[in-house]
């Protein structure tokens, strides 16, 4: 089954044994948004078609907020765009992005551990949770021993929701962020790329 085939967010819990809470969990790093971003969002926001498909999201909203944050973490990260994802029949597919290690090898080299998985769905939560948490299940699996907390967030482009797998429990943040306060949202997204530097920097010094 591809990630995709997951509808459900019950039914990936218990095709994978995995326990489900709620909590807040998420902290804010404060971030300061560039002025063009702000004024090219607003742009897009007023007079572009932001919305009409998931590409839509992915390209408009999604992808911007990632790549201005991901820009202060480039030196250890990569951030991937559908870029395929495979562990096995039941967990393969290509997630939205991903934020995995920078490899050695060079910044074309998809390698692991993997941290953050990304989904964008229509207005659909139950079903982009579903597939995310099967892709979060995936990274995991696929990082082997490595004791990593996998973050996953879901996002119909306006409003955004995060959660987490750390062992076999997973957690998705009660309070959600949405565009239109996009100080809060930058926060946020940037607390949990600094928990992905914090994890890196102990695999490093281990």
């Amino acid at each position: 089954m591809s990630f995709s085939s997951y509808k459900i967010i019950g039914e990936v819990l218990k095709a994978f044994q995995v326990i489900y809470t709620e909590a807040n969990f998420v902290g804010e790093v404060e971030f300061n948004i560039p002025d063009y971003f702000r004024e090219d969002l607003e742009t897009m926001m007023r007079d572009g078609v932001v919305d009409n498909s998931e590409f839509a999201i992915c390209e408009n909203l999604i992808y911007p907020v990632l790549k201005e944050v991901w820009k202060c973490y480039r030196s250890k990260f990569i951030l991937w765009s559908h870029h395929s994802l495979n562990y096995d029949e039941k967990l393969s597919g290509f997630p939205e992005y991903i934020l995995a290690k920078r490899s050695p090898l060079g910044k074309v080299v998809f390698d692991k551990p993997y941290f953050i998985l990304v989904e964008a769905k229509q207005d659909n939560f139950e079903a982009g949770w579903a597939q995310c948490l099967a892709e979060m299940i995936a990274a995991q699996r696929l990082n082997d021993e490595l004791k990593i907390i996998i973050f996953g967030i879901v996002s119909n482009g306006d409003r955004w929701q995060f959660g987490k797998l750390e062992a076999e429990v997973f957690t998705r943040n009660i309070t959600y962020y949405t565009i239109q306060e996009l100080d809060k949202l930058f926060a946020v997204v940037n607390y949990v790329f600094q928990q992905c530097e914090l994890q890196l920097n102990t695999l490093i010094a281990a």
